[in-house]
Formats: structure tokens, C-alpha cells, sequence
């Protein structure tokens, strides 16, 4: 998963931290902690905590969905007991404003796992679950990198 994402995107690799790598790339910089799922493969699915200097983003949750959802449809992340709306378009979602991102990304670093729940285009549920386990050192790996110029 990791390889594919470096041959396409072309960014540097910061670290791997069990199911997390970190990354860098630039024109523009941005650092992110990406992960795919665990559970939910369809598609080409994926989450990620990204930090982009030039636009003064710091620790940006963005998910990409397994599958296309219904117009209609909510998409609830979950991590433990705390439960985070997320805005989305058709197959991306993402938190709703920095205080949201900043609790997810708290809300991670106690977390086991995250998923994100859903209802596909077809009306069929779905969910995607993500192992955090090396979230925490991989999305702040990322984001010293782009302290680091």
C-alpha cells in the first residue's frame, strides 16, 4: 500500500509506524499520516492527518470512502464512545472545522481503532476501521517534517 502511494504521488517517506506512514511532498509542502483500512477494501480507501504550512493547516483529517455514498447519507467517524460528524462529498469526508480535527486527532492518540459508517450509493451500510496503533508517532512525525522546512 505504501509503495503504490509513493510511485503515484512521488512524496517522501518520513516513516512507517505499524499501519501509518508519514509523508512529505512539496510544490506545495504539505506533510501528512496516511493509513488504509483494516476492514472495507473496496475501492481504494483511506485516511489521513495532514499538515500544510503554506495554507496554515495544521493536522487536517481527510477519508477517502470505500464507496460512493448516498446523497443522503451521514458519515459518522468513531473512535471509542466519541462520535464526530463529518462533512462529505460523494466519496471523500472530512471534519467540519479545526476544532473538530483537533479532537479527532486527540481522540486518536487514546483510540484502538477508528471507523467511519456510512450508507452507500446503493443503500447498502458500510463501514471502514482503522487500526491507530502508530497514528499518534506517525502524525506527528509528519508534522515535524514540515516544521523542519
Amino acid at each position: 500500500m505504501i509503495a503504490l502511494l509513493l510511485a503515484v504521488a512521488g512524496p517522501q517517506a518520513i516513516g512507517i509506524h505499524a499501519r501509518w506512514g508519514a509523508f512529505r511532498a512539496d510544490a506545495p509542502t504539505r506533510c501528512y499520516a496516511i493509513s488504509r483500512p483494516v476492514a472495507g477494501r473496496t475501492g481504494a480507501p483511506f485516511a489521513s492527518v495532514a499538515t500544510w504550512p503554506g495554507a496554515g493547516v495544521r493536522r487536517q483529517l481527510h477519508v477517502r470512502l470505500s464507496r460512493v455514498r448516498s446523497e443522503r447519507a451521514r458519515v459518522v467517524l468513531a473512535i471509542g464512545d466519541r462520535r464526530f460528524d463529518l462533512t462529505a462529498g460523494r466519496i471523500d469526508a472530512w471534519s467540519p472545522d479545526a476544532g473538530t480535527d483537533r479532537a479527532i486527532v486527540a481522540a486518536m492518540r487514546g483510540g484502538r481503532s477508528m471507523s467511519i459508517e456510512s450508507v452507500a450509493a446503493n443503500g447498502a451500510p458500510f463501514v471502514d476501521v482503522y487500526a491507530l496503533s502508530g497514528a499518534a508517532t506517525a502524525i506527528d512525525a509528519a508534522a515535524l517534517a514540515c516544521l523542519q522546512g
